[in-house]
Parts: structure tokens; C-alpha cells; sequence
């Protein structure tokens, strides 16, 4: 087939490349361009352009530095893929130590084993002259009613000893700690967090991270832990 000019000096240069030697695209082998095929490119424009009508400097600066972005986010990309890989590592590394000790979560559910209680923290907005701790299992049956007398604001630590109201030991299991103080003559439920041991770590996928499994409670991600205890 004939050649047609278009009249456009830049389009009529690129025509360089002969049947024979265009890009195998159809194949599905090869459908980018890397850096090399650009610059074979860029040679092949600057040398077969018509010196009367010379391809603009700003229209080659341009083309250049374009091309130098996307190459430069590629790179970026799979440096931060590589970093992203080393940091999850590192950090299931560091949750490793954490087996076997006990970690402060944001529920008022413990876990409790046999001849033992749990520990939490009670969260109270303002200093309270009285608090009101229940025990309840898993059913909601009221285990055991404790009073707590002149807690200061913030966070306060907590123990049941695991015995109910006779102050015999429950049975293992899960309980739930709900504690409230009055008001202004009202009943005001207060924030409850519980202490939780460690059985195990699992890198998890995505955004969950690094996954700590509690005895007894499943899984939490690490980001949710409120604080780390000895045992």
C-alpha cells in the first residue's frame, strides 16, 4: 500500500518501522514498552525527521519526561511492595514475643481458667464516690455483684477473684464484667477492657495485619491491643 503524507513532519518521521519489524503485539507476549524500546524509538524519530521542519524541543522534553514518570512509579511501586513485605515480617516477628503474655483489650469479655479470675480496667470520666461491678457468664445469669468505693477519673484496674457469691470458685469459661456508677442520680454504664493471654500469632492478609490468637476469645488484630502485661 501506498505511503501517505500527512503533511505533519513529527507523524510522517515515526513511519520508520518496516513490517517486519513492528512490535509483536498479537501475540499477547510483549504489549508494553520498556525503557529501551523508548529510546530505540526516540533514535529512530531524531534520525528519519525532516531537518527543514525539525520535531519541537518542548514537544521532545515532554515525550522524555513522561515517560521518565511512568517509569519512575513503577519503580516506586515495587519498592514499596518490597518494603511493605519487610515491615510485615519484622512486625510478626516482634508480635511473636507477645505468646504467652497477657494484652489489654477493648472488651469487657474475659476469659476465665480453672482456680483463677480475670483482670480488667474500668474507664470512669470523672471521679465516683461508688462502682458497681456485675459478673455474668455467657448466659447472663448474675454470677456476683461487687461494690467499689472512691474511684478517681481515667482508668482504674480491676480483679474478680473468680468465686461467686457463696466465694466459691465458677467454673472455667468466658464472663462478662459490666460496671456503672451513678450520675447525677442516674445509672451510667462505664468502660470496661479486659486482660486476655496470648496462645498465638498469625500474619494475617490485607489490611488485618498481624493477628494475635486469645485464649480462649479468638482472634484480634495487633492495632486493636490497648496495652501489654507481664503474666
Amino acid at each position: 500500500m501506498a505511503t501517505v503524507n500527512t503533511g505533519n513532519a513529527y507523524l510522517d518521521s515515526m513511519r520508520w518501522v518496516s513490517e517486519q519489524e513492528k512490535v509483536k503485539v498479537d501475540d499477547g507476549s510483549n504489549q508494553s514498552l520498556d525503557q529501551e524500546d523508548f529510546l530505540k524509538l526516540l533514535t529512530q524519530q531524531l534520525s528519519m525527521q525532516d531537518p527543514s521542519k525539525p520535531v519541537d524541543n518542548d514537544a521532545m522534553i515532554t515525550q522524555m519526561a513522561s515517560f521518565s514518570t511512568v517509569e519512575g512509579i513503577n519503580q516506586m511501586t515495587d519498592q514499596f511492595a518490597d518494603l511493605n513485605s519487610v515491615m510485615a515480617s519484622s512486625q510478626a516477628l516482634q508480635a511473636s514475643t507477645l505468646v504467652g503474655q497477657k494484652v489489654l483489650i477493648p472488651t469487657n469479655v474475659g476469659n476465665k481458667l480453672e482456680g483463677a479470675g480475670l483482670e480488667a480496667v474500668i474507664s470512669l470520666p470523672e471521679k465516683s464516690p461508688g462502682v458497681t461491678v456485675n459478673i455474668e457468664s455467657e448466659t447472663g445469669e448474675l454470677i456476683k455483684t461487687i461494690k467499689v468505693a472512691d474511684l478517681p477519673a481515667g482508668n482504674s484496674d480491676f480483679t474478680w477473684d473468680g468465686t461467686d457469691e457463696n466465694g466459691d470458685q465458677v467454673q472455667p469459661g468466658n464472663y462478662t464484667i459490666k460496671a456503672s456508677s451513678k450520675v447525677d442520680g442516674k445509672s451510667q454504664a462505664l468502660a470496661v477492657s479486659t486482660y486476655a493471654h496470648v496462645a498465638s500469632v498469625s500474619l494475617g492478609s490485607g489490611q488485618n495485619g498481624v493477628v494475635l490468637n486469645l485464649r480462649g476469645l479468638g482472634n484480634i488484630s495487633l492495632s486493636e491491643v490497648l496495652a501489654v502485661a507481664e503474666d
